[in-house]
């Protein structure tokens, strides 16, 4: 399969960089920790899926813009009035979404993600309580599923059962994430994790049924580029949840009729590209928010971690929200 052969080659193309951990050093950042945030010392948070090697057309080229008189031309602001593009719009932390962001037992390799990953904001988006169950579609290292797993700690209700999350990986991936992410399993924190090694296109095990919400954090464009059946993938995730169930995804935005041609290229895709998918397995889009928002990103770099750089963490980000009616 397509996927199967790419990181075939990935696996002849990198080797791995984790000092800590005395294996040889790996050049690809982590995949749900994401494009976003510093590197942490030890092993990147978000793996960063290396491009295969066969060539792929260029990004599509934007048509040139008629010189404007001095006069006339648009102030830099400009953007920040495109609907495609809006400004950033910071969320009210809640107090229990501030706490889980503070908790001491938390890493530095996490807290020096959070700057670009903004946790308290996507915790209080979610708004999740103790006692539910919910998955992350491609877990990575875990950053964000550790996350999940101490907003759903302890039961909602005494007498009922505690919260859980189940935790997805493509087993392909594992080669990448998987000591940091067996050693991040082995913490206290995690006991309510479920461990789920399973293909993208059937990512969740028959267990996991009846969930209150499953996240996407910065890897959706991934799945285009690796020739993910995405129909079956979202199908999936449909039947996993309840009636009213969530599903949100994030992920670095491209331009505006871009659509999913810099999914490789760039590591972007469009909003509209992801909604009309999502859409089409059964969901209604209930809510966004702004707070990953750059409206001076002009969404035309790299944002893998890796080839950002220093603007690592500041690309221009949609969070989505659908529900499963």
């Amino acid at each position: 399969m397509r996927a199967k052969s790419v990181f075939a080659s990935v696996a002849r193309a990198v080797v791995l960089s984790i000092p800590a951990l005395s294996i040889p050093a790996l050049s690809i950042a982590g995949l749900s920790a994401g494009c976003g945030g510093d590197s942490p010392a030890v092993f990147p948070q978000h793996l960063e899926i290396p491009v295969a090697p066969d060539p792929q057309p260029a990004p599509r080229a934007r048509p040139a813009a008629e010189p404007k008189s001095e006069a006339a031309a648009s102030p830099p602001t400009a953007a920040k009035d495109d609907a495609s593009h809006p400004p950033v719009t910071a969320l009210t932390v809640t107090p229990e979404a501030a706490a889980i962001v503070a908790a001491p037992d938390r890493t530095a390799a996490d807290r020096a993600l959070d700057a670009g990953r903004h946790p308290g904001e996507l915790v209080t988006f979610l708004a999740l309580e103790p006692g539910m169950h919910v998955a992350e579609v491609v877990a990575g290292t875990g950053y964000t599923t550790e996350l999940l797993a101490r907003a759903v700690a302890g039961p909602k209700d005494p007498g009922k059962a505690a919260g859980k999350v189940w935790a997805e990986n493509p087993p392909a991936f594992l080669k990448f994430v998987g000591v940091p992410y067996k050693e991040r399993l082995a913490r206290p924190v995690m006991k309510s994790v479920v461990r789920a090694d399973r293909e993208l296109a059937s990512p969740l095990p028959a267990d996991a049924k009846g969930l209150d919400a499953v996240v996407s954090v910065l890897v959706y464009h991934d799945t285009v580029w690796l020739g993910i059946d995405r129909d079956k993938m979202n199908k999936a995730v449909f039947d996993a949840l309840k009636k009213g169930g969530e599903y949100v995804i994030v992920d670095h935005s491209a331009a505006e009729g871009h659509g999913l041609d810099d999914v490789k290229t760039l590591h972007r895709i469009e909003e509209a590209a992801v909604e009309r998918e999502v859409l089409r397995a059964g969901f209604e889009r209930v809510a966004s928010a702004n707070f990953l928002r750059n409206p001076d990103d002009a969404r035309d770099w790299n944002d893998s971690p890796t080839a950002a750089g220093d603007k690592r963490g500041t690309s221009d980000r949609f969070v989505l929200k659908f529900v499963k009616p």
